[in-house]
């Protein structure tokens, strides 16, 4: 996402506890500027430069992880065709949209811990900005269709397959997609108009478009209007609707007389609930930080920032896989021929 951390650095004098204040207030200071660098350097965690090798060790288990659950389900989404109904299409989906992400942040993060492969060119460093975050609205995107999909099933049982047919199924996707590359090609464009920076050194692990404006020199305040507008227009709009639509769901489950009906049907919602809350509380803790003044060591906002991105592509295949019966069966089932 594009993150409003603290990021400050030891090899940088620059780049102080102060200077997140004055990025806050739209203007950063500069005494000894630099002109747009062809290269910058990804600090990866600042201050736990020493145990990066401790925290590859756990950044290439979550890829691996991620890769091969989120391969299974689409393996098992494809070659089971009473599968192919909406709400696994969706699932399908947020597979993809799962590896994608993993894909275009793990590997970077794994060659500066192995390799201490920091230099990025400064186009390359625009491309991340583009579409690692772009993978994230995404996914957020998909969250939300995904709580649709389950307000027409309990809502509208009757009409689920008419409502949700394939050709609007088409749409949902185009339309995330859409959002997404709307919202979020102003970001390189933007960065791209940077003239000077104080240094080029990136107190991250990637190149987020905070990250960038906050070593900018100059007036920065239109970067931060859009980095907010981005975060309400994306993060804030689909957790609206996913909430609303959940209190819809729950106020219709509870209005079933039968206990045993209203658990399998909360049963139902459980693991999009998961996660749901999963995806989105470290963005709204971080949000909710920054909001309330609480400042958090420079690696320790990196190290939950980077749970945005590796955390749930790791647990969403997991809980499906075990909270949805046809996917668990047909698991089960592939486990089972393998033994034999």
């Amino acid at each position: 996402m594009l993150e409003f951390n603290d990021g400050s650095h030891p090899h940088c004098k620059l780049c102080k506890e102060s200077d997140f204040e004055e990025l806050r207030l739209g203007i950063t200071s500069c005494n000894n500027s630099i002109l747009q660098p062809l290269i910058f350097v990804l600090a990866g965690i600042p201050g736990l430069e020493s145990s990066h090798g401790w925290f590859s060790v756990p950044f290439f288990l979550v890829f691996v992880i991620t890769i091969i659950g989120n391969a299974t389900i689409l393996c098992i989404i494809r070659m089971e065709k009473s599968l192919h109904e909406p709400m696994f299409l969706v699932l399908a989906m947020l597979s993809v949209v799962d590896l994608s992400l993993v894909s275009a942040t793990v590997p970077r993060m794994l060659g500066i811990f192995w390799m201490n492969a920091k230099e990025i060119s400064f186009n390359a460093c625009l491309t991340q900005m583009f579409f690692i975050p772009s993978f994230y609205v995404m996914e957020s995107g998909i969250l939300l269709a995904m709580a649709f999909d389950r307000f027409v099933a309990f809502l509208f049982p009757l009409r689920y397959t008419t409502i949700l047919a394939n050709n609007i199924l088409v749409k949902m996707a185009l339309a995330v997609l859409a959002r997404a590359a709307a919202v979020l090609t102003p970001a390189p464009i933007l960065a791209k108009r940077l003239e000077s920076f104080q240094t080029h050194i990136i107190a991250y692990s990637y190149c987020a478009y905070m990250a960038v404006v906050q070593i900018a020199c100059g007036d920065v305040s239109k970067h931060i209007v859009y980095g907010l507008m981005v975060i309400v227009a994306t993060v804030g709009f689909d957790l609206f609707f996913i909430i609303l639509s959940y209190g819809l769901i729950l106020c219709a489950v509870f209005q079933i007389p039968s206990w045993e009906a209203r658990g399998k049907a909360l049963s139902t919602c459980g693991s999009h609930l998961c996660v749901i809350a999963l995806f989105y509380s470290p963005v709204v803790f971080s949000v909710l930080a920054q909001i309330l003044g609480y400042h958090m060591a420079p690696h320790l906002q990196i190290i939950l920032d980077n749970l945005y991105f590796l955390v749930p592509p790791m647990v969403n295949p997991l809980i499906y896989g075990a909270q949805i019966k046809q996917m668990r069966e047909r698991v089960l089932q592939i486990l089972h021929c393998h033994r034999n």
